[in-house]
């Protein structure tokens, strides 16, 4: 492997000698800044923390795998997928079609196949909305004159729209990333329900109450978790710049939207009960819980910083940090696919972690600025790069935490954000609802539905703790 050294930036001796030491100062500022700048010209997301949607596909190396010959499509002799054909019973409408006459002479044809050839088709029902009426009589007493009216049945609505409804609302909003107009539209032009954004806020506040409890209790759950996945995403609220949180559990997820992306949210959400382990990046507000594992997903694409860079030290130490860093993903695959026990993937993992960290003790010591900070903090931490090894059930990658916080990231980029504090709760509590029920297997749908029909009759949110 060749790689050429990158000459420093120095003042020429002969002009340096002919600098005031205010000059000298300013001009070593600029190459101090030169040199961090130069250092991100090349960032993309393979080397860096940048997500993937910052690069333009065109832009991505072109992949190593050589095209195929073979037109798109699906191939001949594949095997052939088509839609089970349901049982007679449950089609809406059965209808017998027989010729009439002989296709050859004209012969009339009588008689009934014992085996027909069966076509489905399936098609959209007539969308109609269920509209029913209460009428409240208001009867006067013969005894005082004093006249009372009948009250609504306990948990029929104060509004126009039910459960259902607002749950399906609720869904094209935080779901399907749908905004309010569009929402209101869909219902209106689709489902025939008179809709407008307004409509949409209210059923969006009812909907937030109605799994509030449910939130509420995966919140104080959360401490008493032995392994979290944990990450955030900056967001705004109205005109401000928010902080989207979340913690993932084997079995839930929550998030949370505050202020500041400080060590204050995980202070808050883990509290001083938390004795568990949190898979994370490097974000120094996690450092405060004491037990962590360092994400190699990460610390790979700052491998891959290094190869990036000019300084051919840097490059030759980056090369081979990535090379353990592949056997370290290599060891973990086949201890989770089964092919190997855990006593085994342990036994593996043990030159690769005294590799690396003989690796790093020598970045600290290599006087090369670009790699001693880097360096120096990850052999000072080295215990938070093998929780992994020593604790069964946690990984080396933070993977859960990324793919949860996908979903809220696409919503960010096409809603701006939120306009209000209440606007931020349905956010959190949705999202919060959307990723559990994903997790356990749940329909949403039905969840929802049953936790506002709860609400309305003043009944107890249901649990989405039930069952973990």
């Amino acid at each position: 492997m060749s790689s050429t050294k990158k000459e420093p930036l120095a003042i020429p001796p002969e002009l340096d000698a002919e600098m005031t030491p205010a000059v000298r100062a300013f001009v070593n500022s600029l190459m101090d800044r030169i040199e961090r700048l130069e250092a991100r010209v090349g960032r993309n997301p393979r080397n860096s923390s940048l997500p993937p949607s910052t690069q333009h596909p065109h832009a991505k190396p072109a992949p190593k795998k050589t095209k195929s010959k073979k037109k798109r499509g699906g191939q001949p002799g594949h095997k052939k997928h088509e839609r089970q054909l349901i049982p007679i019973e449950e089609c809406a409408d059965v209808q017998s079609l027989k010729p009439t006459a002989c296709r050859r002479c004209g012969e009339k044809l009588s008689g009934s196949d014992a085996e027909p050839l069966r076509h489905q088709v399936w098609e959209l029902p007539e969308i109609k909305p269920l509209v029913t009426e209460y009428q409240r009589h208001r009867l006067a007493c013969s005894s005082c004159g004093e006249t009372t009216c009948a009250e609504l049945p306990l948990g029929v609505p104060q509004g126009q729209s039910g459960p259902r409804l607002m749950a399906f609302a609720g869904l094209l909003m935080a779901y399907y990333r749908q905004s309010k107009r569009r929402t209101a539209e869909f219902l209106s032009t689709l489902l025939g329900q008179p809709c407008c954004a307004a409509l949409t806020v209210k059923m969006q506040t009812v909907v937030t109450d109605s799994v509030r409890g449910a939130y509420d209790e995966l919140a104080a759950e959360l401490p008493s978790q032995e392994q979290v996945n944990a990450d955030e995403t900056a967001t705004k609220e109205a005109n401000k710049k928010v902080w989207l949180w979340t913690f993932v559990a084997p079995r839930f997820s929550l998030f949370a939207v505050r202020d500041s992306r400080e060590a204050t949210a995980v202070d808050e959400l883990l509290t001083d009960r938390f004795r568990g382990v949190v898979m994370c990046d490097r974000a120094k507000m996690y450092w405060r819980v004491g037990r962590l594992q360092w994400c190699w997903a990460h610390l790979l694409r700052d491998f891959q910083a290094l190869i990036d860079r000019g300084d051919g030290q840097a490059k030759r130490l980056g090369y081979e940090l990535r090379r353990q860093a592949r056997r370290l993903f290599e060891h973990w695959g086949n201890y989770r696919d089964g092919t190997i026990s855990r006593f085994a993937f342990v036994r593996r993992m043990t030159p690769v972690r005294r590799e690396v960290e003989r690796l790093l003790l020598r970045g600290v010591n290599s006087g090369n600025k670009s790699l001693v900070g880097m360096c120096e903090e990850l052999h000072g931490h080295r215990a938070w790069l093998w929780m992994f090894v020593r604790c069964e059930g946690v990984e080396p990658t933070n993977n859960a935490g990324e793919r949860a916080l996908r979903h809220a990231v696409i919503w960010r980029k096409l809603s701006f954000g939120t306009q209000s504090s209440g606007g931020s709760r349905f956010a959190e509590t949705m999202l919060t609802v959307i990723e559990t029920c994903r997790q356990q297997g749940r329909p949403v749908f039905e969840y929802l539905t049953a936790a506002i029909h709860s609400h309305l009759a003043r009944q107890p949110t249901p649990s989405l703790l039930a069952g973990v």
